[in-house]
């Protein structure tokens, strides 16, 4: 089912994107929001898109902003059997992922997620959920995992203090454990150093996704990636209701 959000000023609508005009659209969103925020080296860049030898193989969902008709958010889903012809997930470029062939169900990983800044808020990502949902549903995918980014500029310290709270409240090993093939490095980050979680990775640590292991390090996006996995069945109940047709 198609999902719309209606505001004052704007009419938000999931959708898949289909072809590859739908797909270049992805990517053009996705160039804007990297190359601007992470000063990315992105393949593709010259014709102003980001792009890589994933894309082709993976489905795309985004929200389109029916009153401009742009499309404002975009995430792409490899799924187990896609990626089995591939030969990797994803994530398997940056970790080794101990335990992955036993996981107990279905799995789909998600990735490239991006937002457009005017419309980072909960109804952006919510409406995106949604259809997300509606995947996951469809597939009776057991396992949802992916990589969330923080921003490595100021040298790691925001990663660092970061990480000290994932250890803390959200690391998980019990089903799988990701080692980064590109570790940080190490830095004495005083405990009372206070820094504020990327929007998604605090999203995903809201639904009820656990991280697997430390960061890898990924120079072309100057950034630390945290591997997440979110078990469906253990989904937060108070954000569950974006997943009401998954669960």
């Amino acid at each position: 089912m198609t999902q719309i959000a209606r505001t004052a000023e704007r009419r938000l609508q999931a959708e898949r994107l289909i072809g590859p005009n739908a797909l270049r659209e992805a990517q053009a969103l996705r160039y804007a929001v990297f190359s601007s925020e992470f000063d990315a080296k992105l393949k593709g860049a010259e014709l102003g898109l980001d792009m890589d030898d994933f894309d082709p193989h993976c489905s795309h969902i985004g929200v389109r902003d029916l009153n401009s008709g742009e499309l404002v958010a975009t995430t792409r889903l490899l799924d187990h059997h896609s990626a089995s012809r591939l030969g990797r997930f994803y994530s398997e470029e940056e970790f080794s992922l101990h335990g992955l062939a036993h996981l107990e169900g279905p799995v789909l990983e998600i990735g490239r997620t991006c937002v457009a800044p005017a419309y980072r808020n909960g109804g952006t990502i919510a409406v995106l959920w949604s259809e997300l949902a509606e995947v996951l549903n469809e597939g009776g995918y057991r396992y949802l995992m992916g990589c969330a980014s923080i921003p490595m500029q100021d040298g790691g310290i925001q990663a660092q203090a970061i990480m000290q709270r994932l250890r803390e409240r959200h690391l998980c090993t019990e089903h799988l454990r990701a080692e980064p093939k590109t570790p940080l490095p190490q830095l004495d980050v005083p405990g009372n150093v206070i820094a504020e979680m990327p929007p998604l990775l605090k999203a995903y640590m809201r639904l009820g996704a656990k991280v697997c292991g430390e960061p890898c390090w990924d120079p072309d996006f100057q950034v630390a990636d945290v591997f997440i996995l979110l078990k469906r069945d253990e989904l937060c109940p108070r954000y569950a209701r974006h997943f009401k047709a998954a669960v």
